[in-house]
């Protein structure tokens, strides 16, 4: 997964030649959708700076800023509610040359002289002792990490491993996705399968065993988990935790973020899947020209910074807009747009952004903030628990399906 995506020159986000996202791309986000998302995400932000470190500077920081439209947004918002004139850092997590052209272009613009750009291949670089409050994004970042697939067995946790076949009948990937009318070329006949490794290995073992959830899970249950989503989840809990020094001076006011992605708060055993053209395909249909994904679990995301900050959540998408007011905002776009196109544009991306068969529920937000914000200042999560006490219900779709 890791080499299909982010190989140097043929990985998915790594080649310019693929179209990643929008209409022509495999794949489209809700900032690409409407402006009201990040709007709504910047508000949330800003709130949350506001209600605990007002005083201090602040920095923005995203994860996987895609073509930079969330970033805009969020900018622009930004430097209309809280420009005191100060320099303004934005720290972006990208590793795509060509995907950081495409940021640049889109968020530098004369009116942002302030604004000073920093651009990292890993979230490790990006300083945690600093004066400045930090405002964490991540849109559609967790999910594109690779993972590792295990099955409990008898002698413990075994690992599905993928295996290469030279018969082509023989591939067996998904059960349930879909062929793409794109044609395969038949040089040369490699195909994939996936095969269960026949003892634990020390790091399905450890894995295996890294949460009280995993390992209360039934004989015969498949788990996808990721040390890359635990790892980055820690470093953004030590990005956005008060820090302290040893003498107890406060060398960080820490922050607040938001990561929004597909996933729930438990565990998944058979949720690996690949996109090409908006459609869900083979996951060994052309490696390195398909989006990738898996879903996240958010509890586990949660486990993996818990100790440093403070989570909330995770709730749905359209929850979480409906609740930051995703009407009234409307209501002043409509008010202000000139045509019926623009206006019926406005409502139809509204619209999907909060469908509950759709992004409005596919997508879940988790809000984090540092150890000074308290339960009642975090809207919109305020009715629910700072953080939640997993359990085996978490984990009632993990699979129990033979994927070999």
């Amino acid at each position: 997964m890791q080499m299909c995506l982010s190989h140097p020159t043929d990985g998915y986000y790594m080649n310019q030649a693929h179209h990643v996202f929008g209409s022509k791309g495999d794949f489209i986000t809700s900032p690409e959708i409407s402006q009201v998302f990040g709007e709504l995400v910047a508000v949330w932000l800003l709130s949350q700076w506001a209600s605990t470190a007002k005083d201090s500077a602040f920095r923005l920081v995203e994860l996987g800023p895609g073509r930079g439209t969330l970033m805009d947004d969020i900018l622009r918002v930004v430097l209309q509610l809280a420009n005191f004139g100060q320099k303004i850092n934005v720290h972006l997590v990208e590793t795509s040359p060509s995907m950081r052209a495409l940021q640049d272009a889109k968020l530098q613009k004369s009116e942002r002289k302030k604004v000073q750009f920093h651009w990292h291949n890993s979230i490790s670089e990006i300083p945690t002792e600093t004066n400045e409050y930090t405002m964490l994004v991540a849109h559609e970042f967790f999910d594109a990490l690779p993972i590792h697939v295990l099955q409990k067995t008898a002698k413990g946790w075994n690992e599905v491993l993928i295996a290469s076949n030279t018969e082509p009948e023989s591939s067996t990937s998904s059960e349930n996705s879909e062929k793409p009318e794109t044609p395969v070329s038949a040089e040369p006949t490699f195909s994939f399968r996936r095969v269960l490794s026949p003892e634990p290995s020390a790091v399905s073992t450890v894995l295996g065993n890294s949460s009280p959830r995993f390992q209360a899970l039934p004989e015969g249950s498949y788990l996808e988990v990721s040390p890359t989503v635990f790892r980055i989840g820690r470093k953004v809990g030590e990005l956005l935790a008060v820090q302290t020094s040893e003498i107890g001076t406060q060398t960080s006011p820490g922050g607040c973020g938001l990561i929004v992605d597909y996933g729930d708060n438990k565990a998944f055993g058979d949720s690996f899947r690949a996109f090409k053209e908006h459609k869900i395909v083979d996951v060994f249909h052309q490696p390195g020209n398909c989006d990738l994904t898996a879903n996240v679990d958010f509890a586990y995301l949660k486990e993996s910074m818990s100790d440093l900050v403070n989570c909330y959540g995770p709730v749905t998408q359209k929850t979480f807009l409906e609740r930051m007011g995703i009407q009234l905002r409307l209501q002043s776009l409509l008010k202000t747009a000139t045509t019926d196109a623009r206006r019926e544009q406005i409502l139809d991306g509204a619209k999907r952004l909060v469908d509950p068969l759709g992004m409005g529920k596919e997508y879940q937000v988790l809000a984090i903030t540092n150890k000074l914000a308290k339960d009642a200042q975090v809207w919109p999560f305020v009715d629910m628990p700072s953080q939640d006490q997993p359990d085996g219900k978490q984990n009632e779709n993990v699979s129990t399906q033979n994927t070999q």
